[in-house]
């Protein structure tokens, strides 16, 4: 798959299959997705199963990019990382990577690529320490308001929703900024992925759902934007 960047026109024109083939035959192999990190250490990793296939079936309603029918599973190792414009980590309780797990992330972010954590209550600790070791010389930043992850798709001119209740406390998008560019996103108390699970999960309101929704999209479309050529 080709890492596309140039905006989101650009991005969109880029993702939808040549008009010269029929559309079953463009392999799904070349459609954009979402890579689930499977990370080695502590943490349910595959938490929330409904949450990324409902996700990209909402990008592919709501945008004009033909997106792969279901995420992929990824190790931070494989070979095969930077094919995928949009690394998700989610799970609870104390996640840890291996020296080889941080050296690889390490690599793929300062190389353009990006991920998104998602705090799934009981995250936080163990994510703000291994990507301290990923980054030593960087700290989690609030992302500005005015930042295109907050606009490139849906206006969220307060920032990230609030979507489940965890300790009470505001919801932050967080950042790691490698030359100027956002390559790290981490959703704090928030739980982003609840809110896309199937509705049965947590019963969530529609209000909430689509706010959740929203801002997912609007993730998934920066990080094919801002992502460099290949």
């Amino acid at each position: 798959m080709t890492r596309l960047h140039a905006g989101i026109v650009g991005v969109w024109l880029a993702a939808v299959p040549p008009a010269s083939l029929p559309a079953q035959q463009v392999a799904e192999s070349n459609l954009p997705t979402i890579a689930r990190v499977h990370y080695e250490g502590g943490g349910d990793w595959y938490a929330n199963p409904s949450s990324l296939p409902n996700l990209l079936d909402e990008i592919a309603e709501r945008s004009a990019i033909r997106t792969a029918n279901r995420p992929v599973e990824v190790r931070l190792t494989d070979p095969d990382l930077p094919d995928y414009p949009y690394l998700y980590l989610t799970g609870h309780g104390n996640i840890s990577l291996s020296d080889r797990e941080v050296e690889a992330l390490r690599r793929h972010l300062r190389g353009g690529g990006f991920l998104h954590a998602d705090d799934n209550y009981g995250l936080d600790s163990s994510f703000r320490r291994e990507i301290a070791r990923v980054f030593p010389d960087e700290s989690l930043t609030d992302v500005p308001l005015d930042h295109p992850v907050y606009r490139i798709r849906y206006s969220f001119p307060d920032g990230l929703p609030k979507i489940h209740e965890h300790d009470g406390l505001p919801a932050q998008g967080l950042g790691i900024f490698l030359d100027g560019r956002l390559a790290v996103f981490y959703s704090y108390q928030s739980d982003l992925g609840d809110g896309w699970e199937d509705v049965t999960v947590h019963r969530d309101p529609p209000e909430v759902r689509e706010q959740a929704i929203r801002m997912g999209v609007n993730l998934f479309l920066y990080a094919l934007s801002a992502g460099p050529s290949r």
